[in-house]
């Protein structure tokens, strides 16, 4: 184990990004950590400015080199800690991939989280961002998490209600932003599947690959075929996924857009207000007359042609680049529509 100096690491983030990291090292353990944290202070090192957590980096923009210190989370492994009539609480190591811990979960019959399959990242920024798709969240299947504290040298246990749960949104990435290291999750999973289908593209999906019996193993595999049939593979073209979070206005402010564009898409809210879709919203906008961000290129930047919502690196863009596309995108939305994008990925 040791830390590394002005370390390329275009291979950690998913849109690959050509940028060098001070310092860069990798963990296998909280005890890794720990000694990391400690070995950074000497002298050698000079104690870097900043410190930055990364798992699988796939939802992460860096728009210039990191002057600090990049610690990669590798803590892995798959830990059963109990088991009652109608559920199964597992330990995930954060350093797990997501999409292979969704797998293994669909092998072993343990229900909930197969809406969730091929979502890129690896399990510790699961809870961080409360990650969801096609109506399911992390927080309805989280149990509880531990985490280091940087400044303590300590874990701490957080259970749901201590993660405050939101939107694409927990504690980790407000009040306690950059104080925790996320090291492990427990998942409560059922041993009877209850199958969420209710969006309209699974049910289609289904139609189409002809299912009469559903499992956790049809679904999960209808939800891949959609992901892939309009999003790209980091692979193949750099992204982050999706670039913006869903906007939440109030109903009464959809009913004037209504009134001014009749084919927005909206979806109604428990408490009210209506989450718009944010792919329809930029599709509609671009950078002149008659142009739509949609399938939009200058340069190695541009939007993803099946999906609004993914900015994408096609060969070597500067993160800077894309970090003013992302703008221009926003500056556009708010123009028209009146309405305020965020970010959903982590600008660096």
């Amino acid at each position: 184990m040791k830390i590394q100096e002005n370390i390329l690491i275009k291979q950690y983030n998913s849109f690959g990004i050509n940028v060098y990291a001070n310092l860069f090292a990798k963990f296998n353990s909280i005890n890794e950590l720990g000694e990391l944290f400690e070995l950074s202070k000497k002298s050698k090192f000079a104690y870097p400015r900043q410190t930055l957590i990364i798992g699988g980096g796939t939802n992460i923009l860096f728009t210039k080199n990191f002057d600090g210190l990049v610690l990669k989370n590798d803590i892995k492994g798959i830990k059963i800690v109990k088991e009652e009539k109608q559920h199964i609480y597992v330990k995930v190591g954060a350093g797990e991939s997501w999409h292979q811990f969704v797998l293994y979960c669909i092998k072993n019959g343990w229900a909930g989280v197969e809406n969730l399959s091929l979502i890129p990242g690896n399990v510790g920024a699961s809870p961080m961002q409360n990650i969801g798709a096609y109506g399911v969240e992390i927080k309805d299947v989280f149990h509880s998490l531990e985490a280091y504290h940087i400044l303590d040298k300590k874990l701490v246990n957080f259970t749901f209600n201590d993660c405050e749960f939101g939107y694409r949104d927990s504690v980790f990435k407000n009040k306690h932003k950059n104080e925790f290291v996320i090291t492990d999750v427990v998942f409560k999973l059922n041993l009877i599947p209850k199958y969420n289908i209710s969006y309209g593209a699974i049910v289609k999906e289904l139609d189409k690959m002809g299912v009469k019996d559903l499992s956790l193993k049809v679904v999960s595999q209808a939800v891949i075929n959609i992901r892939n049939s309009k999003l790209p593979d980091p692979k193949v073209i750099g992204n982050a996924g999706s670039f913006f979070k869903n906007p939440e206005i109030s109903s009464s402010q959809f009913k004037v857009l209504c009134s001014q564009y009749p084919k927005i898409v909206g979806y109604s809210l428990l408490n009210g207000n209506i989450k718009l879709a944010a792919g329809w919203l930029i599709e509609q906008c671009g950078p002149s007359i008659g142009i739509s961000w949609k399938g939009f290129r200058k340069g190695d930047v541009g939007c993803y042609n099946k999906q609004a919502l993914v900015l994408v690196n096609y060969d070597n863009a500067k993160g800077n680049e894309l970090y003013d596309l992302s703008k221009e995108i926003l500056q556009s939305v708010e123009s028209k529509f009146n309405v305020i994008l965020e970010s959903e990925v982590n600008i660096v």
